[in-house]
């Protein structure tokens, strides 16, 4: 095969793909446009109903503006014929409901269509800046030669301290230009817009791990061994030699280390706050770089339920297969062949014989499920009938004393407070001049009940000491938000009955 027949071959293929069967139809830019709207930056999972709905919606408005490329049918129908494109893909939560999340190639295609609609400078200093510190730490990290790497480190260490000592000197500070700064930010909104669709493919790698083993258990083809091991092996190669792999593993690391997660929100709060980016970044992108560490968290977490999902499958399989009971099926099995090669020799070949699929049910029309027990007939002990005599006496003092706040007297006293014909600044005083009748545990709540028919504010941050007194003469102290009394004279609180008039 010449080269441009091999290079034409590739291009087919990287045509096949989704991403770009996406992006090569004419109703793309409504599709790109309800994904955008729907699932945002973070790829938040959806429950289907509420997805169906939406994008009838989204298409009703984009009718509206006149737009004639729109995709026809249901929502429904619509997200089915997105999941066989392989857009949208259905799954099941922690709760147990079903739901829509996009897949890696959709959210390629959200990338490509968010950068390109970025304005970006094709050449640039930072741009050739980034190349060179990119390729000179490359180069220091993964030079074999020890001298080599050792010099390399020298002359880093060298023009860090010249610069560090020119500004102590109290040098003149070289201020970033607002091109640098735009370039600067376009590239790392760039980096971050990638990192959902690293996750994602991380995430459809293990499903596929999934699926594949649960038809390797069913097939049983293989021993169970020998598919764990396949799998543990093909889990280590996804962590160490694929790409997405590497950087799902360099994103765990970082969030392991908090000193490194404390660094990045440090530095990208100073990038934020830089004089130049009110000028240069819009909301969605503020938002975008301050959710950089959640956006990496949610990917981490979504990979890692996959992957639990691929553990439970070994263990449920492990834990429920039945030596015994596969034998005796096999042996099931082998019975049923032995018998149909007997009806086979002794019948013509055009016989023919109706077996039922299911076993035929039992005519019974009525099972007992329960025998007689003689315990049911034993007939309980009979109650004894109280004395009414017995009965202790309680006085009309006593039974009030167990009742709820005395609500009559207490607003009488705290109308007093309010025209200052009794001295109290605040509830707790009031309630510490009551006699001990009216200063029982529940006689706060009253107080308070009626603080707030008052429209009386509590302090939030200041509290007072109530000292209760039960009916038993004993005390207790409780802890209540101190409410102030107005004074009379700057601000009259309304009584109920003056706020009805």
């Amino acid at each position: 095969m010449s080269d441009i027949a091999g290079e034409l071959a590739r291009v087919k293929g990287a045509f096949a793909q989704p991403t770009l069967t996406l992006l090569h139809q004419r109703q793309a830019p409504v599709v790109i446009t309800i994904f955008r709207a729907a699932f945002g930056r973070n790829n938040k999972p959806i429950p289907t109903a509420r997805l169906h709905t939406q994008v009838e919606e989204h298409l009703a408005e984009i009718r509206l503006v006149g737009e004639g490329e729109v995709p026809n049918g249901t929502g429904k129908e619509i997200c089915q014929r997105w999941m066989r494109g392989q857009w949208l893909v259905r799954s099941l939560d922690e709760q147990g409901n079903e739901v829509y999340s996009l897949t890696s190639h959709a959210q390629q295609a959200l990338e490509l269509v968010k950068n390109l609609a970025r304005d970006r400078a094709t050449l640039s200093e930072h741009r050739i800046a980034t190349i060179l510190g990119t390729v000179r730490r490359f180069n220091s990290e993964a030079n074999p030669d020890r001298g080599a790497r050792v010099t390399l480190l020298n002359e880093e260490i060298a023009r860090l301290k010249e610069e560090r000592d020119r500004l102590v000197d109290g040098a003149e500070m070289v201020s970033a230009t607002e091109d640098y700064m735009v370039e600067g930010f376009t590239e790392l909104l760039s980096l971050i817009s990638a990192l959902p669709s690293d996750f994602a493919r991380v995430e459809e790698r293990f499903a596929t791990i999934r699926a594949e083993i649960l038809g390797a258990f069913r097939a049983e083809d293989r021993p169970a061994g020998e598919v764990i091991d396949e799998y543990l092996a093909r889990a280590d190669a996804l962590m160490t030699a694929t790409h997405e792999g590497r950087a799902f593993e360099g994103a765990f690391t970082l969030l392991r280390d908090d000193a490194l997660v404390t660094q990045l929100r440090e530095d990208l709060t100073a990038l934020l706050e830089h004089p130049l980016s009110d000028g240069i970044l819009g909301d969605a992108d503020r938002a975008e770089l301050r959710g950089t560490v959640r956006l990496v968290r949610d990917g981490l977490d979504r990979v890692l339920a996959q992957r639990s999902r691929v553990t439970a499958t070994l263990k449920e399989y492990i834990v429920s297969h039945d030596a015994a009971r596969d034998r005796e099926l096999e042996q099931t099995l082998r019975q049923v062949e032995s018998e149909l090669m007997t009806w086979m020799a002794e019948t013509g070949p055009r016989a023919t014989h109706d077996v039922s699929l299911l076993p035929s049910r039992v005519g019974i029309d009525h099972l007992r499920e329960r025998f007689y027990d003689p315990a049911d007939d034993v007939l309980p002990d009979r109650i004894s009938a109280a004395d009414p005599a017995d009965a202790p006496g309680l006085s009309l003092a006593e039974l009030m004393a167990q009742g709820g706040p005395q609500l009559g007297s207490l607003r009488e006293r705290l109308d007093d407070a309010l025209r200052d014909l009794l001295p109290a600044g605040s509830l707790g005083e009031l309630f510490e001049s009551l006699e001990p009748a009216l200063r029982r545990p529940v006689e706060i709540f009253g107080l308070l009940h009626l603080a707030a028919n008052r429209d009386l504010r509590t302090e939030a941050d200041a509290l007072e000491a109530f000292a209760a007194v039960r009916p038993d003469g004993s005390q207790r102290t409780f802890a209540v938000p101190r409410t102030p009394l107005p004074d009379p004279d700057l601000d009259r609180v309304p009584a109920p009955e003056e706020s009805n008039a």
